[in-house]
């Protein structure tokens, strides 16, 4: 690894996985810039966190956090108070103050569509949410060729409601202290556009860039604008 540069650390949010950095991990190889993504548990937000927080400390470097969807909340509590995290980069990504919690910011402006495609299901501890299949294509990644989209819904993670109705925990949020960009998508369906654009207003984001037409899936279908927003925190 290149000690002189921070290491990118990629996490993926609800009904994704690490694959879903592909794109944008080829990109910051060819560049030589290391990079790791992160497995999400998707457990709980205090636990992800935890799990994140742990993986900085094992890389012991100085570290990029970048986060799609939900894992904006586990980066925004996984970098309070952290010296090793030097700015965070969010990709249609959660940026919520102290006590928001996913859902209620997803509904904070009118346009999401994900509450009715989910399906619950019981399990150990609490109840399990993911994407129905038949629609997951529309719903998390319409400008996603239709083969490529039916593999990520196969494959999506699960979150647990409890994950997604935790509140932030830390008082003060991260990008309070750090320095953010924010890269986000105009046909997004889980998280309104509107949203995005608060987020990114409130946070005093050092970059903002709307991709018109994109869905919520920006790391899959623009893996070059979210790997040039990445380079613009890197300072490259």
């Amino acid at each position: 690894m290149n000690d002189q540069r921070p290491v990118v650390v990629l996490v993926h949010g609800a009904f994704a996985d690490a694959s879903s950095w592909n794109g944008v991990v080829e990109r910051l190889l060819e560049r030589s810039i290391d990079v790791v993504a992160v497995a999400n548990p998707l457990r709980s937000l205090t636990t992800d966190a935890a799990y994140v927080r742990d993986v900085i400390a094992g890389i012991g470097r100085p570290v990029l956090l970048v986060a799609h969807s939900y894992g904006g909340m586990v980066i925004t509590e996984a970098a309070a108070q952290n010296g090793n995290v030097v700015g965070l980069v969010y990709v249609d990504a959660f940026a919520p103050d102290h006590g928001e919690n996913a859902f209620q910011l997803s509904v904070k402006f009118p346009g999401s569509t994900l509450g009715d495609a989910l399906n619950a299901y019981p399990v150990a501890g609490g109840n399990e949410l993911a994407i129905r299949q038949d629609l997951f294509h529309q719903q998390f990644a319409a400008d996603v060729p239709a083969a490529e989209a039916a593999l990520m819904a196969a494959t999506q993670r699960p979150a647990t409601e409890a994950a997604l109705t935790e509140g932030l925990p830390t008082e003060i949020p991260a990008w309070k202290s750090l320095p953010s960009w924010f890269v986000f998508s105009d046909g997004d369906r889980n998280i309104p556009v509107e949203l995005h654009r608060f987020l990114s207003e409130r946070a005093g984001a050092k970059g903002s860039k709307e991709i018109a037409g994109a869905s919520h899936a920006l790391s899959v279908s623009e893996p070059s604008a979210v790997t040039a927003t990445i380079l613009e925190a890197l300072g490259n």
